[in-house]
């Protein structure tokens, strides 16, 4: 028989990958601007938690927002109508962003010396979680149509997130969807991640949202 090499390609990549993502986030540790990995399956309501954070943070922190998705256009749209500076990545395909792509859509950014900076993931719960983008904080948000038993299926997205936004708590009573249970499963992924219930769409809760976010930032400004 011939003999060939077997390469792990995948550990390579992931390696590859850790490395850059380590630069990135000193670069933007250095520029004291907090980037934020936000995460979630499509329709849970991402764009909408952004618009009306974005409304409402607009007179305390600069903020802009990278939209990621296979095609379209239409979150950067609805963004770029707050007046914050928005970009939309097209990823070819590809189910995730890397810290390379990270990378290359704050280049097209042009943020400057904003506070602030999002990342709209593509919309998957398992690509996603699989590579480190370079963000200072990930956030996941779980709807509660989803149930509550998501962070039971999807172990990584819960493993790598810092924060659990809850959202469209405003319909719970209307769905199977029991909150202490969803702050059991997540803490049995993750014991340190913290769960904020909310409703984008009534404003219920954001208000703890908003100062989490200026909490971090401040905190990530004072580690430079």
């Amino acid at each position: 028989m011939g003999e060939y090499r077997v390469l792990e390609v995948k550990q390579s990549v992931f390696a590859s990958n850790e490395k850059e993502a380590d630069k990135l986030r000193a670069d933007m540790k250095e520029k004291g601007t907090l980037l934020i990995n936000l995460m979630s399956s499509p329709g849970s309501g991402k764009t909408t938690t952004l618009l009306r954070t974005i409304d409402a943070l607009k007179n305390r922190l600069s903020i802009a927002v990278m939209e990621a998705d296979i095609d379209s256009d239409v979150d950067a749209a609805a963004i770029a109508t707050t007046g914050a500076r928005a970009i939309q990545l097209h990823t070819g395909g590809m189910c995730h962003l890397d810290a390379a792509m990270c990378a290359q859509g704050l280049e097209g950014l042009a943020a400057g010396d904003a506070d602030l900076i999002f990342l709209e993931n593509v919309g998957n719960l398992v690509c996603p979680a699989e590579f480190d983008t370079g963000a200072g904080v990930n956030v996941t948000i779980l709807s509660v149509p989803e149930g509550d038993d998501k962070p039971l299926k999807y172990p990584l997205m819960y493993q790598v997130c810092d924060l659990v936004l809850v959202n469209k708590i405003d319909v719970a009573p209307y769905f199977d969807f029991d909150l202490d249970k969803l702050r059991k499963n997540v803490a049995s992924r993750n014991p340190h991640a913290r769960v904020i219930p909310l409703s984008a769409k009534t404003g219920e809760g954001m208000d703890a949202w908003y100062e989490w976010l200026c909490e971090r930032v401040a905190a990530w400004k004072a580690e430079r």
